[in-house]
């Protein structure tokens, strides 16, 4: 190849044409050669330090060749310059960008495109700084009169603003002004062009930075909002639907700048949520629900409900070309396309009272104007309540009653509604809840698949209050029913309603709980017959539906006439799934709720299921670091599953789980897992840590010093908000080590007290509740353990500890944060001293201590002080706390 010049570097000829025709037989259909040969003979290229200058000499040059080649070389050349532009040689950088400029104004609009596209690349990798002609370039073609200059810079510009809008709004050398505040009143300028794509590009551009807000946007925010409200008529529905995404984006990050505007602006959005482009209409729905999250005054949006909520419905109603009713009409016996298989993930177990939120959203496909219309009634009705009825009312009703098959989408998207505001207007629909469900029972047979399946949605969404009113003859007869009506759907032979009741059937499952036992016979005929008949993707499902049966009703399952219709069926599948099939992870995952369902009754089934954990954590660590001899490839999925299904058997079996444990490597495995440089399977770990302390911690002693630093480090790391639920089991499991190996745990104590203190410090700034409690009660149990390792240093954590002793909720934890809050009080009473009032009111907190030798010590701790505190000053302390607290103080004689 021809040899490294600088800007006057040419090519040669043959190069140019070995690699022309290359490119030429990459990109066509009818090229009989073997792609992944020319790619990697490309490849081969790239190793030459002027490959790149070839490429762009061929996108900007080679006039004689097709616009598709040249393109093909312009796109090779912005993937080369992502990982090698920082190696080349500046006088080939220089060369590359010099040939580019001249590029952004090019005839061809896919020429120019692709420039913009290696445009941003560049300035991503050399920054802005590294190619100040850059600026003054799109500043003149913006400024040209020529429509393919103006288009090109403004192309590029976009994509700069899309990708990487930093970069913009900061300091440049030689510059007055950041670039942003330059770029602004030309885009601004655009928005009034002839030229819909100036519009939709300029807008575009202007969008990225409402989440930023440079002060440059900030201050012309006024002349912004002109922009908007010119360009809210647009012709072009593209431009229409930037205009609704920059008002949508407003009320979530600024909705201060809205205020004085916004009885227009809500016109403006009723209006376009019925726009005749869905994609429009689409964008501007999304405003609902941002104008609920958003500080604003509910009233503004109150007297434009009775318009805004028949929008919603009539955007609720299947459009003709939406792509679940293709879906379906499929049925069972059509088998699953691997593009129907979602990827799914398991979560990690966490020992606590978890936070997070389950989504019940539809699964099904995309996110479309349907969805986000429900999604924002939904939102609405749990601001606004029985409010949005008197409007919703009449046309739900006259959508129900219509009649007739054409007719049927109307009387869908009517369930539907029904649904989404079971939750917001719970109080006004209550007294008519049975009316409700005996209207939707029938509409699970209806003939109309997408009926059956939204009545199952929207029965589930009033399961709460189904379960709540089956105390009764009448409320459980209408339990009943929908028990039956949900069953018979989990059998129905149309995929998709299979999915909708087996979902459905697991929410009522979850609020029924041991109001399923009775039924439970019948229930596991139906899911076990639906294990045999679906297909791979709803089978995932009915995994998840037994696995929350066995939660729900929990050693009621433990009966030979239940295990003979559940196990045969799971055990012929878990002999058939290979340890690297995807489908191993569900059984897994419902294997983990059985064990703990049926305690020692798994004893049966224990020693496979063990041993099978076991196999899998081992190939899949070998898999990390060697895949081919493991013969899989890496998926900590499987680690995570198996250590959570060898917590479950610990659960269940308790001491019957020693002998497994002894016989095999798991302690070595797991001391590796706690290591690992993943957090969910650290997460896991230090859940099984915490599980075996409690029932076999002789078989962690010999390596407990190890497990005791891993678990501290836990607590050390800088960026502990990323991991906090890694540190959170790591806590426990200190807690529940403490307590097995008493003194052994002295050489840790200081060190995980001093990582303890500060997350009770930080308690009121948000800290998830569950890692407050456990820290509470882990540092309770090092207090009772080593109370002369503690008491030293109280003062710096009584007053936090005893707020945070005081949220948890009685139980044999809290019982041993007792004892160690009386121990360290008894070596150190002075220390406690200006806490003394939030101690009674943590004592305060128990309804009853059950444990008669705890009652005793508090008792006894009560009494010193009442005894130290002389001269009124005890009286002083009562005095402070509310008279329920006084009442439950009462229990101690004091």
């Amino acid at each position: 190849m021809a040899a490294a010049g600088s800007a006057s570097w040419q090519p040669q000829e043959e190069g140019l044409k070995e690699i022309c025709g290359l490119l030429e037989q990459q990109i066509s259909p009818y090229s009989s050669a073997d792609k992944s040969q020319i790619w990697q003979q490309l490849q081969h290229y790239s190793q030459f330090p002027d490959f790149n200058n070839y490429l762009v000499f061929i996108l900007a040059r080679a006039e004689g060749k097709s616009g598709e080649i040249r393109q093909a070389a312009g796109l090779l050349l912005k993937n080369n310059l992502r990982t090698a532009y920082k190696l080349m040689s500046p006088a080939h950088q220089q060369y590359i960008k010099s040939e580019l400029l001249p590029c952004l104004g090019a005839a061809d609009k896919h020429i120019r495109s692709t420039v913009g596209t290696i445009v941003t690349v560049v300035v991503q990798q050399g920054g802005i700084l590294g190619w100040p002609e850059l600026l003054q370039a799109l500043v003149n073609c913006l400024d040209s009169s020529d429509l393919n200059h103006m288009e090109g810079a403004m192309d590029a510009l976009s994509k700069i603003c899309e990708d990487i809008p930093q970069v913009l709004d900061s300091d440049v050398p030689g510059l007055a002004e950041r670039p942003i505040k330059i770029f602004l009143p030309r885009l601004f300028q655009f928005f009034q062009s002839p030229h819909t794509s100036l519009r939709k590009l300029s807008l575009d551009s202007v969008n990225q930075y409402i989440m930023l807000m440079p002060s440059a946007l900030y201050t012309s925010m006024d002349k912004f909002l002109q922009g908007l409200f010119v360009l809210a008529n647009d012709p072009a529905a593209e431009v229409r639907k930037l205009v609704c995404a920059a008002f949508v984006q407003l009320i979530e990050i600024h909705p201060s700048f809205l205020e004085p505007h916004l009885k227009n602006v809500i016109e403006y959005m009723l209006q376009v949520s019925k726009d005749t482009d869905d994609e429009v209409a689409l964008e501007a729905c999304e405003f609902w629900s941002a104008y609920c999250d958003a500080q604003l005054p509910y009233e503004s949006l109150r007297e434009y409900l009775p318009r805004l909520i028949p929008i919603l419905l009539s955007n609720m109603v299947y459009a003709d070309d939406d792509e679940s009713l293709v879906d379906a009409e499929e049925d069972e016996s059509l088998p699953d396309r691997d593009q129907d298989l979602k990827p799914r993930f398991h979560t990690p177990r966490f020992h606590g009272s978890d936070d997070a939120e389950d989504d019940d959203d539809d699964s099904y496909g995309i996110w479309n104007l349907r969805k986000c219309s429900a999604a924002a009634l939904d939102v609405l009705s749990n601001v606004f309540g029985d409010e949005i009825l008197p409007a919703l009312m009449p046309i739900i009703e006259a959508k129900l009653s219509a009649s007739g098959d054409e007719a049927w989408k109307d009387r869908e998207a009517a369930v539907l509604t029904l649904g989404a505001i079971a939750e917001g207007c719970i109080n006004g629909l209550y007294p008519h809840l049975s009316e409700i469900v005996a209207f939707l029972i029938p509409l699970l047979d209806d003939k109309f698949a997408l009926i059956r399946s939204i009545s199952c949605w929207t029965l589930s969404r009033f399961s709460k209050y189904i379960v709540q009113d089956s105390g009764n003859k009448k409320g459980y007869e209408q339990f009943d029913s929908v028990l039956t009506g949900l069953l018979r759907r989990i059998l129905d032979i149309n995929k998709r309603v299979q999915e909708a009741a087996c979902s459905a059937f697991a929410t009522l499952e979850e609020e029924a709980a041991e109001e399923l036992a009775p039924r439970l016979e019948v229930i596991l005929q139906h899911l076990m017959c639906a294990f045999a008949k679906y297909q791979r993707r709803n089978l995932r499902i009915v995994y998840d539906a037994i696995g929350t049966l066995a939660d729900a009703v929990g050693e009621k399952l433990n009966q030979p006439v239940y295990l003979e219709i559940l196990m045969p069926p799971l055990i012929a599948k878990w002999q058939q799934v290979s340890n690297s099939d995807k489908d191993l992870l569900r059984l897994l995952e419902c294997f983990t709720s059985i064990a703990q369902a049926l305690g020692t009754g798994f004893s049966q089934f224990d020693q496979p299921v063990f041993q099978r954990c076991i196999n899998i954590i081992q190939t899949q660590q070998l898999a990390k670091v060697d895949p081919i001899s493991a013969g899989v490839q890496y998926d900590k999925e499987f680690i995570v599953c198996s250590l959570d299904l060898l917590s479950g058997l610990t659960e269940g079996l308790q001491g019957g789980i020693e002998s497994l444990v002894a016989q095999s490597n798991l302690r070595d495995l797991l001391l590796q897992c706690c290591m690992d440089d993943d957090s969910d399977v650290r997460q896991s770990a230090f859940a099984l840590v915490g599980d075996l302390a409690k029932v076999c911690p002789v078989h962690l002693r010999p390596r407990l010093s190890e497990f005791l630093d891993v678990a501290t480090n836990q607590l050390t790391t800088p960026k502990l908000n990323e991991t906090i639920a890694v540190a959170n089991n790591a806590c426990w499991a200190i807690g529940e080590l403490a307590i097995k190996v008493r003194q052994e745990i002295s050489p840790v104590v200081m060190t995980v007290i001093s990582c303890l203190v500060p997350i009770l410090q930080h308690a009121e700034q948000g800290v998830n509740k569950s890692v407050v409690e456990n820290t509470a009660i882990t540092l309770g149990r090092l207090a009772w353990v080593c109370p002369d390792l503690v008491s030293p240093h109280m003062e710096h954590f009584m007053q936090p500890w005893c707020i945070s002793l005081s949220m948890i909720r009685d139980d044999i934890e809290k019982e041993d944060a007792f004892r160690g809050l009386c121990a360290v009080v008894r070596a150190n009473p002075s220390a406690a001293l200006s806490s003394l009032v939030l101690m009674c009111k943590a004592i305060a907190s128990w309804d009853e201590i059950r444990n008669g030798e705890l009652h005793n010590e508090v008792c006894q701790v009560l009494h010193g002080y009442k005894q130290m505190l002389r001269n009124g000053a005890w009286d002083q302390c009562i005095s402070a706390l509310e008279p329920p607290e006084k009442d439950k103080l009462s229990k101690y004689q004091v």
